[in-house]
């Protein structure tokens, strides 16, 4: 029997074992074993109760375990949680170590603290090693049938992962498991785990070995309910076949057909409404399985529902009677589960063909028919095996076909046949000649969402580029905060006694979104491209604009942010902007290059977007940039068709004059108009007053051709292009400072190719003559730089900016985007006509 250490002598020898048990050292426990304390080597650790024997067998160390043993270790020693060194190396898989200890005479039936065996440690994992670890167990006589203080026998543990312990489940049942096993706590049996987990095998396997399929739970729930639920047509035929009740209803008022309802098997639907299931049957909240379909809009199951209902309302009027008796059906559907029993049984006693005897097939007499169907435990009754004779025996010849009588096809409907259930097969196209005409409709041509690869990670092992890494304020808050910074970098010491957080990466363009400069800055001094895209190719200037951030806007474009840049849907910044609806946002970007007519994959323009959002200020300065009102989407809608579905009578009647004023297409020699849009004309950008300096009165843009290229400009082009740069720099107004500059990296690897001579002093003097020798940096470099954190006056200022851009309702969670809010009344005033 093991002891625990408790005198300071005795605790210092446990370690100094365990030690050695660690280290492999057996010189060293045999040395502790003989001069130590008696019985050192079953001595436990006072700290979780482990002995020797217990890490050799975590560490699955077959020779330190053989020469314990040899030593004297008990090999059903426990720890503080009841755990033997068997019930270790079966957690871990290790089934040499597990087939060691068995033969060393290891109790398998002892229990821990939580009255679990051996047996649950083999199912802390579906490996292989842990499926050879169930073997050898149950080889050297585990109980296959003990139940855990939890209330929960071991073969409820692993049918709860059947799906993964398949093979370990039919072992436990081949061993003798009780296939009737129960949770006692929940009240779910074997059979509900093994269909909510989805292995036939094991659903079968515990049918054949006598499980009740009618077995309820605490909620009322039994197998069948769980198969129907996880869309199992293979475990619902089982157990209908078995006897399952599919009228069977849990405490909610759901019966098997809800269930399938629920989760859209429409083939499930269809074959609990054959065998009988209720398929008006209203739960507690007064849904039909077909009303349940159609809430979650599962077209198929409430396709096969409908004709449910209709055969159930048809069969249940007085001196209806069904076709498809209901006993044939079970008799099919008995035959259908057991079909290969059935036929290797018949084919013993199956008739021998005379020459002269015009029966061609496997005929077995009518008698031996009986007797085998009898053996078997066939549900045959005196009027069913009448009807049986009839449809296989017209000619009263006393004998029955073998693969008939498997089929069913003579004795029920052939909607009721197992072949109903396998789905349609498509048939080959007809010719031309002879062949239908099929129906003529609209091509419908799927549209994938255009989305980018990952990329490849990082060459120090990070995620890729996409993702930059988030910038956290690192520093001992007791000293320092964002009010009370240091005043000299050196005077921030936290770094070297506070434990460094774990670097955490975000989306660039979720950076931009949420305004994350400092982030932002740090990626771009880095080696982060301006324009890198995320996985829908959107950059970090289209997530500013479309937040309607001004200040990320003016920082990324005072970068060098591309505004042709388009995402997967050819949305470019001017894009988002609009939609944002933000008017300086919008100027920012026009005056940085962007092209005020672009179109998108649906050849919307950014002055449609604007009347989407239904904000009068950029539509008005839109117009006035004199944009085309003229071009047309792929819907044949302009700008005009666009402000009568979205905006209000102001933004409606702005476009209107403007689509008026607009020149129509000319005629051609018939007297008919072309179609489709004028050809767009250079933008006039208004200027913006900016105190003591205001821009020129006219700076005229041509759209054509983007102010980014710089090859093959013509003078009065490049003229318009430093112009509009100008005006640019003006209204932006950055501050050099702020714009962080590319860093020097200098290469501080030792010189290591540097000649070695014998007279180094002469050697240096002509180095530093000729400078040949770089000079040495001595530049020290804090561990942790303070960034320019905004202290709280700073932040309040800029959510008083905000509420003054965006309305005071951004103070709260309800607060959405003018274009959210242009949606929003559209659907009331829609819902309120009808």
């Amino acid at each position: 029997m093991a002891v625990t250490a408790e005198s300071r002598l005795e605790i210092l020898q446990v370690y100094k074992l365990l030690q050695s048990v660690r280290q492999e050292d057996t010189y060293q426990v045999n040395k502790l074993c003989l001069q130590g304390i008696p019985m050192l080597i079953n001595y436990r650790d006072p700290r979780d109760g482990e002995c020797a024997l217990h890490l050799a067998a975590q560490s699955n160390n077959d020779k330190m375990i053989k020469f314990l043993l040899k030593l004297g270790a008990f090999p059903n020693v426990q720890d503080f949680k009841g755990r033997t060194p068997v019930m270790k190396a079966a957690d871990y898989g290790h089934d040499k170590t597990v087939e060691l200890l068995a033969k060393a005479g290891a109790d398998l039936r002892v229990k821990d603290s939580e009255e679990r065996d051996v047996l649950y440690y083999c199912f802390s994992a579906s490996t292989k090693r842990h499926r050879r670890c169930l073997d050898i167990v149950l080889a050297h006589g585990a109980d296959v049938n003990n139940t855990a203080e939890s209330a929960k026998p071991v073969l409820v543990t692993a049918c709860e992962q059947s799906l993964e312990n398949e093979t370990m489940c039919l072992m436990l049942l081949e061993k003798g498991a009780k296939a009737d096993a129960v949770n006692k706590i929940t009240g779910r049996s074997a059979l509900s785990e093994a269909c909510s987990s989805g292995s036939i095998s094991v659903v079968r396997a515990l049918l054949q070995n006598g499980a009740n399929p009618n077995i309820m739970d605490k909620r009322k729930l039994v197998p069948l309910h769980f198969a129907s639920q996880m869309g199992s047509l293979d475990a619902v035929k089982s157990l209908v076949a078995y006897g399952a009740d599919a009228n069977c209803s849990e405490m909610d008022g759901n019966n098997a057909l809800h269930f399938a309802a629920e989760g859209g098997f429409g083939m499930i639907c269809k074959y609990l409404g054959q065998r009988g299931c209720n398929s008006k049957q209203k739960n507690n909240d007064g849904f039909t399985p077909r009303l349940l379909a159609k809430e979650k809009s599962h077209k198929e199951a409430g396709k096969e529902l409908r004709k449910a209902e209709k055969v159930f309302a048809k069969y249940s009027k007085p001196g209806m009677k069904n076709p498809n008796n209901p006993a044939l059906v079970n008799l099919y559907d008995w035959s259908c589960e057991r079909a290969d029993l059935i036929k290797e049984t018949l084919m013993k006693v199956v008739m021998t063909k005379d020459e002269d005897s015009d029966l061609k097939g496997n005929y077995v007499d009518r008698q031996d028919f009986d007797n085998v169907m009898k053996q078997l435990g066939a549900p045959i009754e005196d009027d069913i095996r009448k009807r049986l004779y009839e449809v296989h025996d017209k000619d009263r010849k006393g004998v029955l076909e073998v693969d008939e009588f498997l089929s069913g096809k003579k004795y029920i409907s052939k909607t009721y046949l197992m072949s109903a259930f396998e789905g349609k097969k498509k048939k080959g196209k007809k010719g031309k000649k002879g062949g239908k005409k099929g129906k003529r409709g609209k091509l419908k041509i799927p549209m994938p969402i255009c989305t980018d690869k990952e990329g490849p990670r990082r060459p120090d092992g990070g995620p890729p580029h996409r993702y930059v890494e988030k910038q956290v304020l690192w520093t001992d808050t007791s000293r320092f905060n964002r009010d009370k910074p240091p005043k000299h970098p050196l005077q921030d010491d936290s770094a070297w006694y506070l434990q460094q957080p774990e670097k955490q990466y975000m989306n660039i363009t979720e950076a931009a979104k949420i305004g994350d400069i400092e982030s932002l800055k740090r990626a771009f001094e880095t080696g982060t491209e301006i324009d890198t895209r995320d996985k829908y190719f959107k950059t970090p200037l289209m997530a500013a604009s479309a937040e309607g951030n001004l200040e990320l806007t003016k920082f990324l474009l005072s970068l060098g942010a591309s505004v042709e840049a388009r995402d997967n849907f050819k949305w470019t910044p001017l894009h988002h902007a609009c939609h944002s609806g933000q008017l300086d946002v919008v100027q920012a970007l026009l005056y940085a290059g962007a092209d005020g007519n672009a179109v998108t994959w649906n050849s919307a323009t950014p002055l449609m977007r604007a009347i989407e959002s239904c904000k009068p200020d950029v539509v008005k300065f839109l117009l006035d940039c004199n944009v085309n009102v003229t071009i047309m989407n792929r819907k044949e809608k302009t700008a005009v068709d666009v402000a009568r579905d979205w905006a209000n009578g102001e933004v409606y009647r702005m476009v209107k004059e403007k689509y008026d004023a607009a020149p129509k297409p000319k005629k051609d020699k018939k007297g008919k108009g072309k179609k489709g849009p004028t050809a767009n004309k250079p933008l006039t950008i208004p200027p913006i007053p900016q105190g003591h300096m205001t821009a020129p009165s006219t700076a005229v843009l041509d759209k054509t051709e983007s102010p980014h290229k710089g090859q093959g400009d013509s003078p009065k082009q490049s003229e318009v292009q430093l112009l509009a740069a100008n005006i640019f720099s003006q209204i932006m107004q950055i501050n050099p400072s702020s714009i962080p500059q590319t860093p020097v990296v200098r290469d501080t690897r030792k010189i290591t190719d540097t000649p070695r001579v014998k007279n180094a002093v002469l050697f240096a003097a002509d180095c530093l003559s000729s400078g040949a020798l770089p000079n040495e940096e001595i530049t020290y470099s804090p561990r942790n730089t303070w960034t320019d954190q905004p202290t709280t006056q700073n932040l309040l200022g800029a959510q008083q900016q905000k509420r003054e851009r965006f309305g005071y309702e951004v103070d709260f969670e309800t607060f959405e985007m003018p274009l959210k809010q242009n949606i929003d009344i559209k659907i009331k005033e829609f819902q309120a006509q009808t």
